[in-house]
């Protein structure tokens, strides 16, 4: 799973598709969430609240759920027994070999540009 929105902004607190999610779904939220924090970033927090069109508690909960995939993304889905994992970091540090024809393949001109 790729959560890049780097280019999309402002930023909405809402990933692409969740408005058919939410039309069609109601979700209750029935968990609280209490957390302390300093003056100055409240003040940053609430500037990018009001940037990003949205109240706290979407800006807050779309934020935490976001940064929590992308930690648990490398835990869920890369489990290597120790043996396993020697092998893959010996593939990884192999050095690069010359594959026949990646060089002309490589130099033949795209045909996603208009050059």
């Amino acid at each position: 799973m790729s959560i890049d929105q780097s280019s999309r902004w402002p930023y909405t607190g809402r990933t692409e598709g969740s408005d058919t999610l939410a039309a069609n779904t109601k979700r209750t939220r029935s968990e609280r969430l209490e957390v302390r924090t300093t003056a100055e970033d409240r003040a940053l927090i609430n500037q990018a609240v009001a940037a990003s069109g949205t109240d706290l508690t979407e800006f807050v909960i779309s934020s935490l759920t976001v940064a929590s995939r992308r930690v648990l993304a490398d835990r869920t889905d890369w489990v290597l027994d120790s043996e396993t994992q020697t092998a893959w970091e010996e593939v990884n540090h192999r050095r690069a070999r010359s594959l026949d024809g990646l060089a002309e393949l490589m130099a033949r001109p795209t045909p996603f540009t208009d050059e």
